[in-house]
C-alpha cells in the first residue's frame, strides 16, 4: 500500500472515531496535496517504516493584522502508537511547516467530548478559546 493510500485510509478512521463515513479519494487527497494549486499540506509519522499517524494543515488568516495561520486540520495517530510520542511529533512537525510559511499561530480545534485531545493540546502549551466546539491556538511567534 502506498503512503497515500495508506493516509487516505487513516483519513477514514478518523472520520469512523467522530461516526462518520470517510468520502475522500485517492484523486481528491493526490488534488489536494500535490495537484498544481495544492489546498492542504500533510505530514506523516513513522514506525520501523511504517505509516502510523498524518497530520493535515490548511491555510488560516487575520488579514487585520497581516497574520498568517495555519489550522491542523487533522491529527492521528493509529492506536497502537499513541502514547509513544507520535502526536507531540507532529504537532511539532507542524509548528515547523508553520514558521516556513511565515506563519505566526496554529489553531486546532476539537470534538467537544475528546477531553484526551483538549488535555493533550493543552499540555503542549496551546491555549484555550472561547468557542463551541473547542478551539486551541498557539502563537509561533519569537
Amino acid at each position: 500500500m502506498s503512503d497515500t493510500d495508506k493516509v487516505v485510509a487513516l483519513v477514514s478512521k478518523l472520520a469512523a472515531y467522530h461516526g462518520d463515513v470517510a468520502a475522500l479519494t485517492r484523486t481528491e487527497f493526490e488534488r489536494d496535496v500535490f495537484g498544481d494549486r495544492p489546498w492542504i499540506y500533510v505530514l506523516v509519522a513513522e514506525a520501523k517504516g511504517e505509516l502510523v499517524g498524518y497530520a493535515a494543515l490548511c491555510g488560516l488568516i487575520q488579514l487585520q493584522f497581516g497574520a498568517r495561520g495555519m489550522d491542523m486540520h487533522h491529527l492521528f495517530v493509529e492506536e497502537a502508537f499513541r502514547g509513544r510520542g507520535v502526536g507531540h511529533g507532529l504537532v511539532e512537525a507542524c509548528m515547523s511547516k508553520a514558521r516556513l510559511l511565515s506563519c505566526r499561530y496554529l489553531a486546532v480545534g476539537t470534538d467537544p467530548e475528546n477531553q484526551a485531545a483538549q488535555a493533550f493540546y493543552e499540555g503542549l502549551g496551546f491555549a484555550r478559546r472561547d468557542a463551541h466546539p473547542p478551539r486551541f491556538s498557539m502563537r509561533l511567534e519569537g
